[in-house]
């Protein structure tokens, strides 16, 4: 932090001892809350699941109505920042560029909001869907046919599409916005200062960041718990390794180590790097799948994904299921929702951190459509493979990911016959994997020690190092003592008050840049600059 920052902050940011650069209060705030939370779930898993199940039925099934209406408010609202006179308006002061090319921002974009998430969920999700769901029984189409794995492959693109990234737009902008404008602190609290004013230095602020630390640091402990499985289970197909907990174990802590590192270099080094390694690789998996599987299907399949996606969007955005027996849009669609919602602390943070210097019309249109134009392209190439597979070739994939989620990518590799091709581009899947998830965890580490410091920009690297650690020894225990279910959906019931502050936050953006950029100003800006080409 600079002398600048430690002046602006210094009743909050300790300047010597053990907490130099952070804030003393909110660290072993943080702390507390997080050793008591692991405490109470692994002393009884049982009684904590059947807790954190409770406060789940309510916040999903109560309160899903909640959940639809925000994602759809933001991505309208997002919408409207894109197309809005206040595109202009740069996240900084009017003579600041860039810290970064546009591509190597965009790779970072990717890491933090995606990961290897579009790996094995881009095969697994469109095998459960294919099997069953409500637009297919709306449509009348049967299971396990190709217009059902067209359905699928919407169900997915709608999951991983626009509403869940317009939440990551309000947030970034927001943070980044107050942050690189106002000079305020880079922390979520500063995202309700419209409303709060300098109530975000007391209480409230205190309160707000420590919701989100507790989203960041148990989102990040069960996706590297969770998403070590596809890892062990590549490995296990290598022959490298048993797919055992004592060798999960193992991934947990050397993900975590080679996060922490990263971390510790900063956002320009290990971060970007890293980066633009996973979008180089995950270019060559890509053109991989449509060299050597069904192509021509493969491609129909992706024609059609962004045809139905376009079409169906919105309309799916606002569907709401009646029936009070059915629970599969609690199970997937409004878990996807608070899912992106709980998330969104860490991602949006992040997102501001490397997007100074950025028009609120490039940050838009670069974190809203790009990756949901990547991700309808991904999941419809990978759905179109697993489904040719399953109907067409050897099949087995809605099998393999029945028994495990994790092993549906690699049957359908399996699947397209290249013997002697399988080995090598099993070792690239398994290595992406592990890449990606290395990218979640620096990042994620540096927005946690970033929220502890106030909003530094650099934190101090023992922070990092710090944040890092805990995350992974978090992930650890909870795989231990099988934990990583009930903290899960603790993240989850966590969302419900991110949901509200995300309308408060699309309400503080607005009424900022009204006061800011009054039209008239605006108008004659253009105007003189017009004047002056």
């Amino acid at each position: 932090m600079s002398e600048q920052e430690l002046n602006k902050f210094g009743d909050h940011v300790a300047k010597t001892g053990i907490f130099a650069g952070s804030s003393p209060g909110m660290a072993i705030a943080s702390m507390v809350m997080i050793i008591a939370f692991v405490i109470f779930t692994v002393w009884d898993v049982e009684a904590s699941n059947e807790i954190f199940a409770a406060g789940k039925k309510i916040a999903i099934e109560a309160m899903g109505w909640l959940y639809v209406l925000v994602v759809n408010v933001t991505l309208f609202f997002t919408f409207w920042l894109l197309f809005c006179r206040f595109g202009d308006v740069k996240l900084g002061h009017d003579d600041e560029d860039p810290d970064f090319s546009t591509f190597s921002w965009i790779c970072m974009l990717f890491s933090a909001g995606l990961g290897s998430g579009l790996i094995y969920w881009g095969i697994a999700e469109p095998m459960y869907h294919i099997q069953g769901n409500p637009f297919m029984e709306m449509a009348g189409t049967e299971p396990l046919t190709v217009a059902a794995g067209a359905s699928a492959n919407l169900v997915t693109n709608f999951h991983w599409g626009l509403h869940g990234w317009g939440v990551f737009v309000v947030v970034g902008l927001a943070l980044a916005y107050f942050s690189y404008r106002k000079d305020l602190p880079l922390s979520m609290r500063t995202t309700l200062y419209p409303i709060l004013g300098d109530k975000i230095y007391g209480f409230w602020g205190h309160l707000v960041d420590l919701l989100c630390v507790f989203g960041t640091i148990f989102g990040l402990a069960t996706s590297l718990g969770l998403g070590v499985k596809p890892i062990s289970a590549g490995l296990a197909n290598l022959g490298i390794m048993q797919d055992t907990q004592t060798n999960q174990l193992i991934l947990v802590g050397i993900i975590t180590m080679l996060g922490t590192t990263s971390a510790a270099t900063g956002v320009g080094k290990g971060v970007r790097i890293l980066s633009e390694c996973n979008i180089w690789a995950s270019i060559v998996l890509l053109l991989l799948f449509f060299t050597l599987g069904p192509t021509t299907f493969m491609l129909a399949m992706v024609l059609t994904g962004f045809g139905d996606y376009i079409w169906n969007v919105i309309p799916m955005g606002f569907w709401m299921n009646g029936d009070p027996e059915n629970q599969w849009q609690s199970w997937w669609t409004i878990f996807y929702w608070g899912w992106w919602i709980s998330w969104c602390p860490f991602v949006g943070l992040f997102i501001a951190r490397v997007s100074k210097g950025r028009t609120i019309r490039e940050f838009c249109f670069a974190v809203l459509l790009i990756p949901t134009s990547v991700v309808v392209l991904w999941m419809s190439a990978f759905g179109g493979a697993a489904t040719f597979t399953e109907l067409y070739g050897v099949g087995g994939v809605v099998e393999a990911v029945n028994n495990n989620y994790a092993g549906g990518v690699f049957t359908t590799l399996a699947g397209f016959g290249f013997d002697s091709l399988l080995y090598p581009i099993t070792v690239l899947t398994t290595l992406l994997l592990i890449s990606w998830f290395v990218t979640s965890s620096d990042s994620g580490t540096l927005v946690m020690a970033t929220m502890m410091s106030m909003g530094a920009e650099h934190p101090p690297i023992k922070f990092r190092v710090f944040w890092g650690i805990t995350s992974g020894v978090v992930a650890g225990v909870l795989m231990l003592a099988g934990g990583l279910g009930p903290l899960q959906t603790a993240s989850i019931v966590a969302g419900l008050p991110i949901a509200v502050m995300l309308i408060m936050m699309c309400y503080g953006i607005a009424k900022s840049l009204h006061e800011d950029f009054p039209h008239p100003d605006v108008e004659d800006k253009r105007e003189l600059e017009f004047l002056k080409r």
